[in-house]
């Protein structure tokens, strides 16, 4: 299951409803789950008080007991941790004080001025803020942990040149460019035991920005994922909004396809898998009908990519992974953004 933010969390604590709204789809067959966006425990992480955060004693209970309902539900979980970055802005909760911070202080549209370009004691701030996090997961019982680099949130402001126009060590060339992300990799791995899988979410694209891209060559790519499983990432998880797309002219791999190739690290590809319409405009409302998966299924026989995040098709219907395991395709259900307003 894809990580999907939801805002049933009153308090940044997730309750039953929560608890069962996981525990439905792994009882149905789902074999991992990567939870919606948890904020880690940095004032500046979030902008809502109804997402989840991963620190504080009442919402890490929480989270244990959400744990614990999936694999009593036969499944496995991972928190995917977040720091949204210069999405946020100021006044907005839980902490409204709190100054939007980024690599340079530019939003995403590229206005200046409206937040703070992060200092090194901020980045050490944040580092610890991941690594304790996961700490957490692990003590709490989670199956590992997921990193959200991706979608124009904080570590991939430091990652994509539109936002990080840093002159030290952490801005330039796209190897500077990763080198936050690649010491937040590296202190969650040496903070969590050796088997515990670190997972790195990364894409081109950004909100707001959709034709963004990291990288236009295989080249520029591996300049930038290298450091990163250098780092001790286990997995990425390459986000694209159609799972069908190549990425790169000259070749029919999309961009999990080219991140295995590139690091030999197993991949999750994702992006409107048995839907037939785009997941930006499903969140903005729009529906989406069913479509079939054969071309998935071979190229995952293909080894393309190792696992499949399925998205706004979960989110519309627990029973998914039972309907397709059984056959039953004719059983699924067309997606309504109507299920967003519902733990379902």
């Amino acid at each position: 299951m894809a990580p999907m933010t939801r805002m049933f969390s009153p308090g940044g604590v997730p309750g039953e409803d929560v608890r069962s709204y996981y525990a439905r789809r792994a009882a149905a067959g789902v074999g991992l789950i990567i939870t919606e966006g948890t904020y880690v425990g940095h004032d500046s992480a979030g902008q809502s008080d109804r997402v989840p955060r991963f620190q504080g004693e009442e919402q890490l209970a929480g989270w244990a007991k959400v744990a614990e309902a999936v694999h009593a539900a036969g499944g496995t979980i991972v928190p995917q941790l977040w720091h949204i970055g210069m999405v946020r802005k100021q006044g907005d909760p839980p902490y409204a004080d709190a100054p939007a911070v980024g690599p340079s202080g530019i939003r995403l549209d590229g206005a200046e001025g409206t937040g703070k370009a992060m200092t090194q004691r901020d980045l050490d701030d944040v580092i610890g803020a991941f690594a304790d996090a996961a700490a957490a997961a692990e003590r709490i019982g989670f199956d590992g942990v997921e990193l959200h680099g991706a979608h124009g949130y904080l570590l991939d402001q430091f990652l994509w040149a539109g936002t990080n126009r840093r002159t030290d060590a952490y801005g330039g060339d796209p190897v500077a460019r990763t080198k936050f992300a690649a010491e937040i990799v590296a202190a969650v791995r040496e903070t969590v035991s050796p088997d515990f899988p670190v997972i790195f979410r990364y894409s081109q694209w950004k909100q707001e920005a959709y034709d963004a891209r990291l990288a236009e060559t295989p080249e520029e790519l591996e300049a930038i994922l290298t450091p990163l499983a250098a780092a001790g990432v286990d997995g990425f998880h390459a986000s694209t909004r159609r799972y069908w797309l190549p990425e790169f002219e000259g070749s029919d791999l999309n961009l999990a396809g080219w991140t295995k190739k590139l690091t030999g690290r197993p991949t999750i590809t994702v992006g409107s898998v048995s839907l037939d319409g785009d997941f930006i405009r499903g969140f903005m409302g729009e529906g989406a009908p069913v479509q079939g998966i054969d071309n998935l299924l071979d190229r995952l026989e293909r080894d393309e990519f190792d696992l499949v995040a399925v998205g706004r098709a979960l989110l519309q219907d627990p029973e998914w992974a039972a309907k397709v395991l059984g056959g039953r395709f004719e059983e699924l259900q067309p997606y309504d953004a109507a299920a967003l307003k519902t733990l379902s």
